[in-house]
């Protein structure tokens, strides 16, 4: 009832954190690690030398799980809690699924999909201390992206978004600019494309500006979630439902659900590879990405609700086919501009397929269609700016209400109140156990 009266109140729109998961072993909980084969993929890479930094409001540098795994980062949210205060979890949750170790609970903690990177925490205020509106939020992000380039991490992770349009378009170019150096500097931006779909679909930024790799959900059976959102910026989706991290709630671990874990699984994919082709571009990592996602039978194309396909980190490593150009991006040149606003009915739910490719086994996830060969110039900024800047004059000075992909942890020592995305899970959670037939199946 609570979150109903949010949602129609416009307060939040994000994904469900369910904060007790009590059972003894939180590994053997983590289905995404078995469907992703991630004890296959770990004889072969766990991301050792590969920096990833994560954009997000704070996070546990205690946590068990995570101890020895944060590399001396910054605070740019201007509150005064610092770094590792992190009250809704979500930036530890984030964290854990890239580089959890699992060290606690004798060995049985929350393992990330690539144990073997370094993460650089960076906080911004996501909303956990006040009301951000949009200028102050992007520019924070802009801050955060590059500090993270200039400290040498080769993948950014950020599972924070915002609908709103208030920021005029200088702030907007401000940080297409950000995002342009870093993809001429080589680094990968990784986002959420938000959880509201179901919502008026309404695009989420960064997610959905130029030089973003946009990260959608699916489920356990492989379908696109109804949450997750539609449209040309999604370029890829990996698991977001049932997903099992640490956090901060008073057992340490939560269930949750959004694009935020999807993005997180992607960013951890992405060091997974680079790790062992360090050699690679940000573009070539990308691509083979993209050439080995999941995808259905007979696709001739990307779809707007799964882009090219589920990330298969366990096919990238083992048959990455060839990387292609080092300096031309597989991203499409029309980025999804401020003035865009993709239905939520543009694109249906896309259902995973079991089939396995060449390269795959019928327990590798199988989304959408494969993905169109690099279009020449796809490389090049600018048109894609001047897009988003157009569209900007037609909605810059509206004022939307902050909508953030994010999914709260409890934190009752900190007294924050109880609401949406928070359902307490009973001491003796199990997971459901996916059906036989479909690709995640173990």
């Amino acid at each position: 009832m609570l979150s109903a009266a949010l949602l129609a109140a416009g307060i939040l729109a994000g994904p469900v954190a369910g904060p007790a998961v009590a059972d003894d072993s939180i590994r053997a909980d983590q289905w995404h690690l078995d469907a992703m084969h991630a004890p296959e993929m770990w004889k072969v890479s766990k991301g050792e030398g590969i920096t990833v930094a994560v954009i997000d409001g704070g996070f546990k540098l205690d946590h068990p799980d995570l101890v020895g795994q944060f590399l001396p980062g910054k605070d740019f949210s201007g509150g005064s809690s610092g770094l590792g205060v992190d009250r809704n979890g979500h930036g530890t949750e984030m964290a854990s699924l890239i580089a959890g170790t699992g060290r606690n609970r004798a060995g049985n903690g929350a393992y990330g999909l690539a144990p073997g990177v370094k993460v650089l925490p960076l906080k911004i205020n996501s909303g956990s201390e006040g009301t951000v509106i949009t200028a102050e939020f992007l520019d924070q992000i802009g801050q955060a992206i590059s500090y993270a380039v200039d400290q040498g991490a080769k993948v950014i992770s950020i599972s924070q978004g915002t609908s709103a349009v208030t920021a005029t378009s200088d702030d907007v170019a401000k940080i297409n600019r950000i995002l342009a150096n870093a993809r001429a500097k080589g680094v990968l931006v990784v986002a959420s494309v938000g959880n509201s779909a179901q919502q008026g679909n309404i695009v989420e930024y960064p997610g959905g500006l130029p030089n973003v790799v946009g990260v959608g959900a699916v489920d356990r059976n492989g379908t696109v979630t109804d949450e997750s959102e539609r449209g040309p910026q999604v370029a890829l989706v990996a698991p977001g439902m049932d997903v099992i991290a640490a956090c901060t709630a008073s057992t340490g671990y939560c269930k949750s659900h959004g694009t935020s874990d999807a993005t997180a699984l992607v960013s951890a994919s992405a060091a997974l590879v680079w790790a062992v082709h360090k050699d690679w571009t940000a573009n070539q990592v990308l691509r083979v990405l993209i050439n080995t996602a999941g995808r259905s039978n007979g696709g001739d194309g990307r779809t707007d609700g799964a882009g090219w396909g589920a990330v298969r980190p366990r096919v990238a490593l083992t048959d990455p086919g060839d990387p292609g150009p080092a300096g031309v991006s597989p991203l499409p040149a029309d980025a999804v501009s401020p003035s865009a606003a993709p239905s939520a009915s543009a694109s249906a739910s896309a259902p995973v397929s079991s089939a396995p490719s060449a390269a795959g086994s019928p327990t590798d996830v199988a989304v959408g269609a494969p993905p169109v060969e690099p279009k020449a110039g796809s490389s090049s900024s600018a048109p894609i700016v001047a897009g988003v800047l157009a569209g900007l004059v037609l909605v810059a000075g509206v004022v939307f209400v902050l909508v953030r992909r994010r999914k709260s942890a409890v934190q009752p020592e900190a007294a924050v109140p109880l609401v949406p995305p928070h359902q307490p899970m009973p001491p003796s959670y199990q997971p459901p156990v996916p059906p036989e037939d479909n690709p995640y199946a173990r």
